[in-house]
């Protein structure tokens, strides 16, 4: 396992839709992990192959200096070529065991569960972490359907990897989440969509604290 459940603590994955422009995307994404986003999930779904890298290069860098994993979304190429600490898949793209041929033994690999057999599954392929939900309804993916409280809890039971929770989770609802086993939590409008993005992300890193307390 590359990953720790300490270290899965805070996750933050990028939306650019709250950012005037490339610049200021990465100045969020600094004031993220000064505010104590461990991880770092770069998304991008409307550039193209070179811009995406171009990017995710200068996004590994930036992780790299300021002591935060680095994460490309969906995107095993880009993730090998810029360097950067893993990739996120789905379970329609490319499958856990390809991406860990790909990449190798060192690199992290999560992967997206809405199941116990999906989890399962991923774990045996070789993932690092799973990232499970909707943990709540969500802005950020119309199709994802928020799942039970009982079917996180089951997963994160039937798994020995890291689970965090993504989907619709802001600092109103997070505590909902404690008591699931998490390690931690995955967020996007609760950070980014912020104006004060170091604040929002101090905020939250005390709240994932608390979700991750064992009971």
């Amino acid at each position: 396992m590359n990953i720790t459940r300490e270290q899965l603590r805070l996750y933050a994955v990028t939306d650019r839709a709250w950012a005037a422009d490339g610049e200021a995307l990465f100045r969020q994404i600094e004031d993220a992990i000064d505010g104590g986003a461990s991880v770092v999930q770069l998304r991008e779904k409307h550039l193209d192959e070179a811009a995406f890298l171009a990017e995710a290069e200068r996004f590994t860098a930036l992780c790299r200096r300021k002591g935060a994993l680095s994460i490309i979304n969906d995107n095993v190429d880009v993730a090998l070529k810029s360097g950067a600490d893993g990739v996120h898949i789905g379970q329609e793209d490319l499958a856990a065991m390809d991406a860990r041929r790909i990449l190798g033994p060192g690199k992290i690999i999560g992967v997206s569960a809405h199941s116990v057999e999906e989890a399962l599954r991923a774990q045996a392929a070789g993932a690092d972490y799973l990232g499970v939900g909707a943990a709540f309804a969500t802005g950020t993916k119309a199709d994802a359907k928020p799942i039970l409280r009982e079917t996180i809890r089951a997963i994160t039971a039937a798994v020995d990897i890291p689970v965090v929770a993504i989907g619709g989770i802001i600092r109103e609802n997070i505590l909902e989440l404690k008591g699931c086993g998490l390690a931690g939590a995955a967020v996007v409008s609760a950070l980014f969509a912020q104006e004060d993005v170091r604040a929002a992300a101090e905020e939250l890193r005390h709240l994932c604290d608390k979700i991750a307390e064992e009971d």
